[in-house]
């Protein structure tokens, strides 16, 4: 049986070249990074020529680059941060966020009683900017969290925009990049952004690493301690080997994108093209131009047939998923499908799937196939 897998936005396959360079690195660069013998000078010099690698694909500094666990712990950190140390009073976020965003602002509003308000969504997902121009009115200090791709459904942010609006505002930018970030062009310096957050695992590298862009003299304190690895903001010692092969993920992504964009993009037209022959009372959920890597669908399944899709696609060997993989294991609806459709469609089943260049039209046609069967 063909396996098909489908939930790149959950996780992706780490590319074959990744998994050589954290092979060699991991027999032979074992080094401590913060020892001052020739190993731990070896081993810091992948680190640096990493961080440097990052930076440049995303015109930043280096030292503007911190690394992290992954996108979750990189979230927490800066929101933490942002309250505790930044003395921000009021945070500015949407319903549809990551629940990495949602419940770190949750916590921190019990913990410090700040001030939190949530913009518009509107119903095909993407946020109302003049909802949030109304909000930034207020003379509070504020830090905007705003996610750049959604992980659900794949509305995409005008982060240019929203930037210019924040820094009219004197408002703190942080967005959750975790779905673009080595999917699209980036480029730090002309955007007006203090914060931003990326995790390998989403771009064909190693789960268990990330990182934060965090601007310069931002006045971030670190959220544990013990060491002076990461500029003193990340204690630690650097899982050398995840770091390099993140890097490695990140050149290969950026240097393969434009004909990469184009396949996937191709692939998801295909599949779109074909659900309306097969099923044509189908839905998409969100902007059929949303990210290319990503659609939403609302399949019109009667009751019975919505409780068992997932468990029949996996007999058949194909992997979707009804929304984040954070979330996969509850019995509650998308919250960010909540945020949009009706309690009626909420009812009927709806998938996401999420393409990356390692798939095939074979895959959709094995898909379609195994929906047509239940």
């Amino acid at each position: 049986m063909k396996k098909v897998y489908l939930d790149n936005a959950s996780t992706t396959q780490v590319h074959p070249e990744v998994i050589q360079e954290m092979t060699k690195v991991l027999s032979e660069d074992y080094g401590n990074p913060s020892s001052t013998h020739s190993f731990g000078r070896n081993a810091k010099s992948i680190l640096e020529l990493s961080r440097k690698s990052i930076a440049k694909k995303l015109n930043a500094s280096a030292q503007e680059i911190i690394f992290t666990s992954c996108g979750t712990e990189a979230n927490n950190w800066i929101l933490r941060s942002a309250v505790r140390d930044l003395k921000i009073k009021r945070i500015i976020l949407s319903k549809i966020e990551h629940h990495a965003v949602i419940q770190t602002v949750e916590s921190l509003q019990k913990e410090f009683n700040i001030q939190v308000d949530y913009v518009l969504v509107k119903p095909n997902g993407e946020i109302d900017i003049t909802d949030l121009v109304d909000l930034l009115s207020q003379e509070t200090k504020t830090l905007v969290s705003l996610m750049h791709v959604n992980n659900e459904i794949g509305t995409v942010l005008d982060i240019d925009k929203v930037g210019r609006i924040c820094l009219q505002n004197n408002a703190l930018f942080h967005s959750d990049m975790v779905q673009s970030i080595g999917k699209t062009e980036i480029d730090l310096q002309t955007l007006s952004i203090d914060f931003v957050v990326a995790s390998a695992h989403k771009f064909h590298g190693p789960k268990g690493v990330g990182f934060a862009y965090v601007k310069k003299n931002s006045g971030l304190q670190p959220l544990f301690f013990g060491g002076e690895q990461e500029k003193g903001l990340r204690p630690g010692t650097e899982a050398v080997h995840q770091i390099a092969g993140m890097a490695r993920a990140l050149e290969l992504s950026y240097m393969n994108l434009e004909t990469e964009r184009i396949y996937i993009q191709e692939l998801k037209y295909y599949l779109i093209a074909k659900l309306e022959v097969e099923f044509s009372a189908f839905e998409i959920n969100g902007n059929q131009d949303g990210f290319y890597t990503i659609l939403n669908i609302l399949l019109p399944f009667s009751d019975d047939k919505t409780a068992m899709i997932l468990f029949h696609l996996d007999m058949k060997g194909i992997a979707v998923s009804r929304g984040s993989a954070c979330q996969s294991g509850s019995v509650k609806p998308s919250h960010v499908l909540a945020e949009m459709l009706s309690n009626e469609d909420l009812k009927k089943p709806s998938l996401r799937i999420s393409f990356s260049h390692f798939n095939t039209k074979e895959d959709i046609d094995l898909l379609v196939e195994g929906l047509k069967s239940i």
